[in-house]
């Protein structure tokens, strides 16, 4: 049986333009002589949905959808992610599915056992889980039809079935296929293999995966569908963060690839190789299925934004890109020429603003009520905040949409002016911390110089007063990362943390300017994913708590 494994960029709710990338695929493995076409988890309708999931139109159009898909299947099988509706009488209105179509009919389906309802997931909100385990008939042989988190052994207390794939495995199956929506963090694709590897030496079976690509707003996916063999190696894997579309071979012992897999790691498979790229496609995505075209930022000659604009630059072009300088008499000559230098480099357009007038006519209105105050951080969030309204006046008037520039190291102390700095439509690094902002630098300046490098080597700095520094404000970056690495990723309490050899007081300082900056994050822009903890929907605290060290 030859297979093909169709990962597709999909656009959530955009049923014409999906259903034409899917008739194409399976148009395509039909010229192949294709017996099977594999699609990924909720391919039709999108993933994550989320609440439109309860809206009756949108389901509509997914039943729509899968038929019409389904009359393109006569010379093919054809299995595809799909909501269907629960028909009995008791739970969730819908089950997340994966359909068998074969002669142009759904012949039947499996429902998805172990719905994950942790970080950025919420699917047990929609679907009722499935409780009753079987394989499938496809051709001749018996499949373990599987849907992404079913075989995340590591953690069933919330199956309803145990160890599923030990379940499944006790009807003998000839493959395992699992088709999944599996989020992209630089930490998880080795996990994701070792889960994969796993089901197949429990089942002796070898095992199809097929991963969506492209990114929803927060939510960025790698594709890398696999095809593993019956001893767990991998014999297929399909591109990173592109559509892609190859055949395996499955003879009912093995598969093999049908064209020559390149063994051995790619040199781009680094972290921040993979966090440039999940970036990229991120705005890209971003942009294109939102029906956006350009982009602007304030462009301060620091890393942060320099990083940023190079990234839009790469995703959008250089002439849809729109960087503005508004330095303020604090900001340095060194500043600005890095960041015309940047202009320079890259080509985009660019405006000059100075603030100096602005911050004075504010210092001027609040003379009365601020007198007799010596002046601190209100007259720096003043300069952040003119900034901020100078950049949404622009992107109002003249119609780019605004990037912000926090990392994530910034958004995790507090280190922002809400209504300022910590303006814009999408976080593009706050995902990011401060110490790989440096490295994603250096990884732009690759090939060539695009970052000048004068704002890689320079101490950081808001600069809102007189020489300023942010280690005037905050521990040397790579104590601060680290820390805050154990305490959002991890998950670690301070407690915990000090035992890795930090010091007790300044684990309490950072813990303690981590919570106390939680109401800033809870009005911040949604930011590009790439972590396995990202500030955002997938970490839920409390605004106002007594929190544990």
């Amino acid at each position: 049986m030859k297979i093909a494994l169709a990962q597709l960029n999909y656009h959530i709710g955009n049923f014409a333009a999906n259903q034409q990338k899917m008739i194409a695929a399976i148009e395509k493995a039909v010229l192949e002589k294709a017996d099977l076409i594999v699609f990924a988890e909720l391919a039709i309708g999108g993933y994550p949905a989320k609440d439109l999931l309860r809206n009756t139109i949108f389901i509509q159009e997914c039943q729509r959808a899968v038929e019409e898909i389904a009359a393109h299947c006569t010379d093919i099988d054809c299995i595809i992610g799909v909501p269907l509706p629960n028909t009995q009488q008791e739970g969730k209105s819908l089950f997340n599915a994966a359909a068998y179509i074969s002669k142009g009919e759904i012949v039947t389906s499996y429902y998805k056992s172990l719905l994950p309802d942790y970080d950025v997931f919420d699917e047990y909100r929609y679907f009722e889980p499935n409780k009753n385990l079987h394989c499938i008939t496809v051709g001749e042989w018996k499949v373990a039809l599987t849907i992404c988190e079913d075989l995340w052994d590591d953690d069933q207390e919330n199956s309803y079935v145990g160890d599923l794939i030990q379940e499944l495995a006790l009807e003998k199956p000839d493959l395992i296929i699992n088709i999944a929506a599996s989020p992209f963090s630089y930490l998880h694709f080795d996990n994701r293999v070792n889960v994969l590897r796993r089901s197949v030496l429990k089942a002796n079976a070898p095992l199809v995966y097929v991963n969506q690509v492209g990114a929803h707003t927060d939510l960025i996916f790698d594709g890398r569908s696999l095809a593993l063999d019956r001893s767990g190696n991998i014999v297929m894997e399909l591109s990173k963060f592109e559509e892609d579309f190859r055949c395996v071979e499955f003879t009912g012992g093995d598969i093999t690839a049908t064209k020559a897999f390149p063994a051995g790691p790619s040199p781009k498979d680094t972290d921040i190789a993979l966090i440039h790229q999940a970036l990229t496609l991120g705005l890209k995505d971003y942009f294109a299925k939102s029906g956006f075209k350009k982009a602007v930022l304030g462009l301060s000659g620091g890393i942060d934004s320099a990083v940023v604009a190079a990234l839009a630059i790469e995703a959008l072009g250089a002439e849809n890109v729109l960087a503005v300088l508004m330095p303020s008499v604090y900001s340095s000559d060194h500043s600005v020429q890095d960041a015309l230098d940047l202009v320079q480099n890259t080509g985009c357009e660019h405006l000059v603003i100075p603030i100096h007038e602005a911050a004075i006519a504010f210092e001027q209105m609040l003379d009365i009520p601020f007198a007799g105050l010596a002046p601190d951080t209100t007259e720096e969030n003043i300069q952040a905040r003119i900034r901020g309204t100078l950049l949404m006046a622009v992107s109002n008037k003249l119609g780019p949409i605004l990037l912000n520039t926090s990392n994530k190291s910034e958004a995790a102390v507090g280190y922002g002016t809400l209504y300022g700095d910590m303006a814009g439509a999408l976080s593009v690094i706050g995902d990011v911390y401060k110490t790989q902002v440096f490295q994603l630098a250096e990884y732009i300046n690759r090939d060539k110089e695009i970052i000048p490098i004068n704002t890689i080597i320079k101490p950081p700095s808001a600069e809102l007063r007189p020489d300023q520094k942010d280690s005037d404000s905050l521990p040397p970056y790579e104590i601060l990362d680290a820390v805050l690495y154990q305490h959002i990723e991890m998950e670690k309490s301070g407690q915990e943390i000090i035992h890795y050899g930090f010091e007790e007081a300044l684990v309490q300082r950072i813990v303690n300017l981590v919570n106390r900056a939680e109401f800033k994050r809870f009005q911040a822009p949604p930011t590009l994913r790439i972590s396995p903890k990202a500030f955002g929907p997938g970490r839920s605290i409390p605004l106002v708590a007594k929190f544990p060290f």
